[in-house]
C-alpha cells in the first residue's frame, strides 16, 4: 500500500473510493515484496505494480469488479505457467496471494489521516486484516509514531491490542510483515492475520571521518534511504560543502557524538578515519550499542593492531566478532565511488542475510523470506 501512499493520499483527500490490491504472500521467487499495492479508482485509472507487468491485467479486471459490486473482499492466487506463452501468469516461477478490496475513504478516515503522516514522513504502520472471520476481514487499524491506535473501522477488543503490539514492533525495525494474532482460547479465541505495512523514520547512517571515501559513502547512504551524518573532529575537513548528499555534518570527537546519538538496530556505523585515536575510544563505543552494523576501514595489518588495542580497551571477544574490518565486500575496488559502493553492498548483505556470492552460485530462491522479528508480540 505505501508504494503508492502519495496518490492514495490525494484519492482520500477527494473522498474518492478505489480498488486496493496488495501482495500478501509470496511463495518462491517473485519481483515485488509482500505488502506491495496496485489501486485502481471509479474512472479506470490504476497507480502502482505487483508483479512488474505478468499479472498486471487480470489485477486490474479484479479491481473493477470489486468496485462495480462494492461488496466482499476477493482473493487471487498468480503462479507460474508454461503451457500457454499467453497465460495470467508469473514467468519467474514464483506465486503470488494477492487480496482485493474496496476503499471508501469516508467510511475510513483514519486510512487519510495515516497516509497524511507518511506524505510528512512520520512513522506509521497501517495493519490490514486479510484472513480470519468474515466480518474483519478487510478492516484496517492504523498505529501513527508508536502512539495508540487510531479509531476507526477496526476488528475492535483484544485483537486491537494484538496489532497494536505487532505494528509497534514492526515500526522498530522499519519492515513490512504479515502476522499472525490471536488463538489463543482466551483473550482472543479466534486467529486472524494482518499485512502490516510500515513506513518507519530514515535509519540513520553515521560516517566518521570527513574523507573522499565518506563523500561517496554518503552519496550511497542517501541513494539507499539513510539519514547521512559525517562527523570529524577536525573542522577544516567536516563541512557542508564537501558533504552535499549528508543531512548532518558536525565537528565533534566521534565517541563524544555517538555517545549522545539516538541509535536503534537499524543504525549503520562506519568508521573510515583508521586512525586509532578516533578508532579505539569510537568502536568501544559503537560495539557496546544495539546498532546493526558497525564497518571499519583499513588494511589487514590495521585491522589486527586495532583488534590488539580494543582488546587492551577490554571491549570482548563477542563485541568484537560484530566488527566488520576491513570494511566492505571484495569488488576489487580502488576509487571511492568503488569502495563506496563496496561497503554499501555489505550493508545491505547484512541487513538482509545475503551471503555476499554471485546469485550464479547460490542454490535457491533469490528472495528470501525474513526470519521471526524480535521482539514482535504473539
Amino acid at each position: 500500500m505505501l508504494n503508492i501512499a502519495d496518490t492514495l493520499h490525494r484519492w482520500c483527500r477527494e473522498e474518492r473510493p478505489f480498488a486496493l490490491a496488495t501482495v500478501v504472500a509470496v511463495t518462491g521467487s517473485a519481483p515485488l515484496p509482500v505488502g506491495t499495492s496496485v489501486a485502481v479508482d471509479a474512472d479506470g485509472h490504476a497507480v502502482g505494480s505487483i508483479s512488474g507487468g505478468c499479472v498486471e491485467g487480470a489485477v486490474y479486471e479484479l479491481c473493477r469488479q470489486v468496485l462495480r459490486g462494492g461488496g466482499a473482499p476477493q482473493r487471487a492466487q498468480f503462479g507460474y505457467s508454461d503451457d500457454d506463452a499467453f497465460a495470467v501468469g508469473l514467468t519467474c516461477g514464483g506465486e503470488l496471494d494477492v487480496f482485493v478490496q474496496r476503499i471508501d475513504p469516508i467510511e475510513q478516515p483514519h486510512l487519510t489521516t495515516a497516509l497524511s503522516d507518511v506524505a510528512r514522513g512520520r512513522p506509521v504502520a497501517v495493519a490490514h486484516v486479510v484472513d480470519g472471520p468474515d466480518d474483519v476481514v478487510g478492516t484496517v487499524l492504523t498505529v501513527l509514531d508508536h502512539g495508540r491506535p487510531t479509531p476507526g473501522t477496526q476488528p475492535g477488543g483484544p485483537v486491537d491490542r494484538l496489532l497494536a503490539e505487532e505494528a509497534r514492533a514492526l515500526l522498530r525495525v522499519g519492515r513490512t510483515a504479515r502476522v499472525t494474532v490471536g488463538g489463543n482460547g482466551d483473550n482472543c479465541p479466534g486467529s486472524l492475520a494482518a499485512l502490516v505495512h510500515v513506513h518507519a523514520a530514515r535509519p540513520l547512517m553515521l560516517i566518521f571521518g570527513a574523507v573522499d571515501f565518506a563523500e561517496a559513502l554518503s552519496q550511497a547512504g542517501r541513494f539507499l534511504g539513510y539519514r547521512v551524518t559525517v562527523c570529524d573532529a577536525r573542522a577544516v575537513f567536516a563541512t557542508a560543502a564537501r558533504f552535499p548528499y549528508a543531512d548532518e555534518v558536525t565537528v565533534d570527537w566521534p565517541h563524544r557524538y555517538l555517545r549522545r546519538a539516538t541509535v536503534d538496530a537499524r543504525t549503520v556505523v562506519c568508521v573510515l578515519t583508521h586512525d586509532a585515536k578516533f578508532d579505539i575510544p569510537l568502536l568501544r563505543q559503537a560495539l557496546g550499542m544495539r546498532v546493526g552494523y558497525v564497518g571499519a576501514m583499513g588494511s589487514r595489518r590495521t585491522h589486527e593492531e586495532r583488534l590488539r588495542l580494543l582488546r587492551e580497551a577490554g571491549v570482548a571477544e563477542a563485541q568484537l566478532s560484530r566488527l566488520r574490518s576491513p570494511i566492505g565486500l571484495d569488488l576489487g575496488a580502488r576509487t571511492p565511488q568503488e569502495t563506496a559502493v563496496s561497503i554499501a553492498a555489505e550493508i545491505v548483505a547484512h541487513a538482509n542475510e545475503g551471503t555476499g556470492l554471485p546469485l550464479s552460485r547460490v542454490t535457491g530462491p533469490i528472495h528470501r523470506d525474513h526470519l521471526p522479528l524480535p521482539g514482535a508480540a504473539r
